[in-house]
């Protein structure tokens, strides 16, 4: 049986507050001051997820009662490498930063506090301000996996930290050019984050550097596999520029959100510039990539055919809900779980199982050809919770969601312990690449943000309504609760209380902001509310 922190004493349990005269006072407390970040220019932005100019305290957890998870994580490994905040001083650093989170299930109670702790790993501070490094033992970051970074780190209640890691790619000597080494979708990221007005400029240009140099005649963008960050594929070549669904849905969603930010800007005509190029590409990605036999978004290589191979970033259209609502799309979910398409013992495949060439390309040099990559199980989870909430359709279920995250979960643990590395075999769960210092704390995919937006359900959103739609199916847990979210200049608590026993608050889903009631529901279903 594995060692459980945190919840163990009878109720009351020591996670939660009930309310009292002292969680009564602190919910009078005065709004928080938005300020101005303390970035070498002026940021013009309206936050959604925004820096802390004091730290907000949660209203129903104890964070103390999650205080040994840490303590376990910090002894049971060496610290081979130290950046900005060592294991010493680890609990004191996450305490301020991060919401807190409680549910039944104690793997995914732990991992969502190891996966914070291993974030937090990777935060380094250089002469020109702060970065999030991918390995440990590299001290220069690397661009694939930008996106996954700004999303799980835009929860931090600092987010001067993302700023300046923004910065370093944008405005810092060398920056853009190590920005695309790998595709990305660094705008998408961005704007999903918060709005900023003043990189506005850097953003397009970032885009327009992607266009004279991947852009194909045919209206498409080329990449090599490699250069997606997917080297032996089934489908991809190191030399050849074939058309990929990786950086033609990216480089979607970046003109998508230009876009946004330029209405936000003012600049219509930008806005309109960078709208007809998202739905231009949309267009091509559904004429183009879509092989109407497999029924699946595919590569199509340098001589004009299709790859003939499902893999799972045929799934990554919809992480930025490119394509249309249609049944012959939707139909491509089938695939998720079906043992000859993508579903193995332990996680999602890179490549359907059914293949011939499905594991061929070797072993332990960072192959794409089925093995388990948490990178891809992001996004793949990211563009399950987008198709469930915003397509009408019965190919799959917040059950496929769910069984899939406690998947993703499981996998993550090494000799019985939490653990994060490049990837996996899809049997066995072996981590491939070892336990060396290159694959230790891999931060390379997210967690804490799938469990605060897929299965607690928080939707960020740009206008005033608070949307709150778990991808946790009704019966699984009887209660969670994730509180101290800083968003939209407030802090968020997210209650499930089946039978209000657990948080003696009522029953239902409950969301509190400034530890106010906003918005109540019986049933554990999409809720929304307006911020106060």
């Amino acid at each position: 049986m594995r060692e459980s922190f945190g919840d163990t004493s009878p109720q009351p349990s020591p996670h939660f507050a009930p309310p009292t005269s002292q969680n009564a006072e602190r919910e009078k407390r005065s709004p928080r001051v938005l300020r101005i970040l303390a970035l070498p220019f002026l940021l013009v932005w309206f936050a959604v997820f925004q820096s802390a100019a004091a730290q907000p305290s949660c209203v129903v957890l104890q964070p103390a009662a999650f205080s040994n998870y840490v303590a376990h994580f910090d002894d049971m490994e060496d610290e081979n490498v130290t950046n900005f905040v060592p294991n010493a001083k680890s609990w004191e650093w996450l305490q301020k930063e991060i919401p807190f989170f409680a549910c039944p299930d104690r793997e995914i109670e732990e991992l969502y506090y190891f996966r914070w702790w291993s974030f937090r790993k990777h935060l380094e501070q250089t002469a020109h301000g702060f970065v999030f490094t991918e390995f440990l033992t590299r001290p220069v970051p690397v661009s694939s996996a930008v996106g996954h970074q700004l999303l799980e780190g835009r929860w931090l209640r600092d987010q001067n930290f993302l700023d300046d890691y923004i910065c370093s790619w944008l405005r810092n000597t060398n920056g853009p050019q190590s920005l695309h080494k790998y595709s990305n979708w660094l705008e998408d990221a961005v704007y999903q984050r918060r709005f900023v007005v003043q990189l506005l400029p850097d953003l397009v240009r970032d885009y327009h550097q992607w266009e004279d140099e991947h852009l194909s005649t045919n209206g498409l963008f080329w990449q090599y596999d490699v250069r997606d960050a997917m080297e032996e594929s089934i489908s991809g070549s190191r030399t050849n520029k074939n058309l990929r669904p990786t950086i033609n849905s990216y480089m979607f969603g970046n003109a998508r959100a230009i876009a946004a930010i330029a209405r936000l800007a003012g600049k219509q005509s930008l806005a309109g510039e960078f709208e007809a190029k998202a739905g231009r590409l949309k267009k091509l990605v559904q004429k183009r990539l879509w092989n109407p036999e497999a029924g699946f978004f595919e590569v199509v290589r340098d001589n004009g055919k299709f790859s003939d191979a499902r893999e799972e970033l045929g799934f990554i259209p919809w992480y930025f809900e490119l394509p249309d609502h249609e049944a012959k799309y939707a139909a491509a979910w089938a695939q998720l779980s079906d043992p000859g398409g993508f579903a193995a013992p332990y996680g999602l495949t890179t490549a359907e199982r059914r293949h011939p060439q499905f594991r061929t390309h070797g072993y332990g040099h960072c192959e794409w050809d089925g093995a388990v990559w948490p990178f891809a199980t992001s996004q793949t989870l990211g563009a399950l919770a987008n198709f469930l909430r915003d397509y009408d359709s019965s190919a799959v279920t917040p059950r496929d969601y769910f069984d899939s995250f406690l998947t993703y979960s499981h996998s993550q643990h090494a000799g019985g312990r939490p653990y994060i590395g490049e990837y996996l075999d899809e049997t066995t769960g072996q981590w491939i690449n070892g336990k060396d210092g290159r694959s230790r704390f891999y931060n390379h995919s997210t967690f804490a943000d799938l469990v605060i937006t897929g299965v607690v359900g928080l939707v960020p959103r740009p206008d005033d309504v608070v949307e709150i739609w778990p991808m946790l199916p009704e019966g699984t847990w009887k209660w969670f609760c994730l509180d101290g979210v800083s968003y939209h200049d407030h802090v968020f608590t997210i209650i499930w209380d089946q039978d209000g026993t657990r948080y003696h608050r009522g029953s239902g889903l409950i969301v509190l902001a400034d530890g106010k009631e906003i918005a109540r529901s019986h049933k554990l279903a999409k809720l929304t509310g307006e911020l106060p």
